[in-house]
């Protein structure tokens, strides 16, 4: 019988790994095994009683180093059935591994340049495809020049940053070396990306692929948090955005077309510009949100194209869907936080996710890791979810000292 392993490699634990992939995996015969960095967190977790799945081993290894990765999977003795990972940390790395075990996977070139936000400008300028002002800068003294290069106001962020952390708006040379110099003092040498500021609302394309081609779901229109800062707080489902034939045309040229992106792009009076290509599923709550909402075993399909099946056509229910992120106003501990919900059978399914308890303690950070709890619903009409979500939205309150 051919080996069924999974391996799955992961940095930080997360809900998309532990409730989705995990699970996923079980319902296809797979014995999933965590290849991981922080292998006591993970441990952790499934210490806990209770959970509905649990990985079939846990191996600490240096997941961002390929090599160790391929020789940690060697001294299990057999190939594989797949090798997959949805961190975006991880997503060149596993490509390596892949293509070094002839398995189904991406190219790790097209990985490596979407997660490197220079490299991605770079490329996406190179090829013609898409041209936005930006420059790099390690330190203080490269600052003047980049900034001159950009103008202003300006975005920066870490090169390959996350969750909108340390992303900031910068309307003049003193608000660009305050943001810098608050990063550089924490980590010198971090890459700072400058990019000119583009106008407009934000959106999402969801896509999947087999490499031979490539399916848009649609994608999410989002409310982002006042500048100078970038946070997430809502998110409207739309399956017309599917329609956005030339940001599919773009991620195409770029390289996109294995397995699951997250697109985010701009819609300015120009046209749509990109923002990120997040070469793996949308998270913080939107991909178990996409399940729901479209009706279709999402986690389930990603693991397959890994497998390399083919992409079956995907019947997509056409309902509504959005989400809230809920955040604190201010630093302090959690007094007391709501009660975790989920209600069915109405017009509306309304669902509350508690991520922060009543003793947790609470430090703004101006990104995406501030949410307090998710807050999602999903029906047959957009205007009976928004009601419903702002009714349901109106009670909930954590105190916090």
């Amino acid at each position: 019988m051919p080996n069924q392993e999974l391996i799955l490699l992961t940095h930080v634990s997360t809900e998309s790994v532990n409730d989705g992939f995990l699970p996923a995996a079980r319902r296809l015969g797979l014995s999933p095994v965590l290849l991981t960095d922080q292998a006591e967190a993970h441990r952790q977790h499934f210490s806990q009683s209770g959970l509905p799945v649990y990985p079939e081993a846990i191996i600490a290894c240096d997941v961002f180093n390929p090599l160790a990765v391929i020789e940690a999977i060697s001294r299990r003795g057999q190939k594989p059935a797949a090798i997959f990972s949805n961190s975006d940390h991880l997503q060149a790395s596993t490509a390596v591994v892949a293509d070094y075990f002839r398995l189904p996977g991406k190219s790790w070139q097209v990985a490596y340049r979407a997660k490197n936000k220079a490299e991605m400008r770079s490329y996406l300028s190179e090829q013609g495809i898409e041209t936005i002002r930006y420059a790099v800068a390690s330190e203080l003294e490269s600052l003047a020049q980049a900034a001159a290069e950009v103008g202003f106001p300006c975005v920066v962020k870490p090169r390959e940053g996350v969750a909108s952390q340390e992303v900031g708006l910068a309307r003049d040379c003193a608000e660009l070396a305050a943001h810098c110099q608050s990063v550089w003092q924490a980590r010198p040498g971090q890459v700072m990306l400058l990019e000119e500021y583009l106008e407009g609302p934000l959106c999402t394309l969801e896509t999947l692929g087999d490499g031979k081609g490539l399916q848009a779901l649609g994608g999410f229109h989002v409310r982002l948090s006042a500048p100078p800062h970038f946070v997430e707080l809502e998110a409207d489902w739309s399956s017309e955005l599917a329609k956005q034939q030339e940001v599919l045309n773009r991620i195409v040229r770029f390289g996109i077309g294995f397995g699951a992106c997250h697109t985010e792009f701009v819609l300015t009076a120009q046209g749509p510009r990109l923002i990120e290509i997040n070469y793996r599923c949308i998270g913080d709550r939107r991909d178990f949100l996409l399940e729901q909402t479209l009706g279709i075993p999402l986690f389930d399909t990603v693991l397959r194209l890994h497998l390399g099946e083919p992409l079956a056509a995907l019947s997509l229910a056409p309902r509504a869907a959005a989400i809230r992120y809920l955040t604190p106003s201010a630093d302090g501990q959690i007094i007391s936080a709501p009660t975790p919900f989920s209600r069915s059978g109405g017009a509306v399914d309304i669902g509350l996710r508690v991520l922060r308890q009543a003793g947790d303690t609470i430090a703004i950070t101006h990104s995406n890791k501030d949410y307090l709890g998710v807050l999602t619903g999903v029906g047959t009409d957009a205007d009976a979810v928004h009601q419903a979500l702002a009714q349901a939205g109106a009670d909930l309150a954590w105190e916090i000292r």
